[in-house]
């Protein structure tokens, strides 16, 4: 059942308080729950495989990207232990796992609220849960594409380190982010409707901005200006922040954590912020 909104005007200082924006999730939890888990199973209803799909997805993608990488450009790590090609796609479907979630995010966010017209116009409901369920939805399939590199991990002689205690701590920028952008880019996408096509672009060129398919050292040799545009890519210390608990058993950089926890902290404010703002015009556009 959907909580009741009032009509009562909220300032913009509010909706910039962390604070309130953690309530009024934690209200809607219930609510977000069921949205979550409709989610997860409208995307596979009607399947044959159903959910079997979440397994089978991450697995075509890491053999279609080690393929082209690992085999036909030969591309390496220099933190693996052996540099076969084995570790290559290990070190590589961690980095995917972390992209394709914030990936997920941000692609369905952009035409969200374009969807679920009727609730905009004919009941009053909380929209500002939709984009954390998606959200939930993305973590999902993340915790599904996390099991499978475990069991990849171990087979290809990996081990499974004490840091990956830390996996939850290094993920927090990534839900930051991609709660963030997702309410805003929810709000913008009602406003601008060319807003889908330009985000899809723009997580194409972040694909290749970030150190997925090369490591983070290589970008050494570029001029220093582009090497700073790849190091201010969130996502980039994301990735590598990722490896380093699962995969090479390190500590994150706790002062690049703490930056960028506190950077996307930031973004996920002002996106709620800026959403709860302007949905009260959703539905003299829709």
């Amino acid at each position: 059942m959907a909580s009741v909104i009032t009509a009562r005007t909220e300032s913009a200082i509010q909706y910039l308080n962390p604070l309130s924006l953690g309530r009024n999730i934690w209200r809607q939890r219930s609510l977000i729950r069921q949205f979550i888990r409709r989610e997860i199973e409208g995307r596979y209803r009607g399947s044959f495989l159903g959910l079997f799909w979440s397994f089978v997805n991450p697995l075509v993608m890491l053999l279609i990207y080690t393929f082209v990488f690992g085999v036909i450009f030969k591309a390496r790590w220099p933190q693996t232990k052996t540099n076969n090609l084995g570790e290559f796609a290990v070190v590589l479907f961690c980095g995917l796992i972390a992209f394709n979630t914030f990936s997920e995010c941000v692609n369905r966010s952009s035409g969200l609220i374009l969807t679920v017209p009727n609730y905009v116009k004919k009941v009053v409901f909380p929209l500002e849960i939709l984009p954390v369920s998606v959200l939930g939805s993305a973590l999902f399939h993340m915790l599904v594409s996390m099991s499978i590199l475990m069991v990849a991990n171990l087979l290809t002689g990996g081990t499974v380190y004490w840091t990956l205690l830390l996996l939850p701590l290094v993920a927090l920028p990534l839900i930051f982010l991609s709660l963030g952008l997702g309410w805003f880019l929810a709000s913008l996408g009602v406003f601008v409707r060319d807003v889908t096509y330009t985000v899809t672009l723009v997580v194409q060129m972040l694909f290749f901005l970030t150190p997925i398919v090369y490591s983070l050292d290589s970008i050494k040799s570029i001029p220093p200006t582009l090497q700073l545009v790849m190091r201010l890519n969130p996502l980039a210390s994301i990735v590598e922040n990722f490896r380093r608990v699962v995969l090479w058993g390190q500590q994150p950089s706790w002062l690049g954590l703490a930056l960028w926890l506190l950077g996307t902290g930031t973004i996920m404010v002002l996106g709620y912020a800026w959403f709860m703002k302007t949905k009260k015009a959703f539905a003299d556009v829709i």
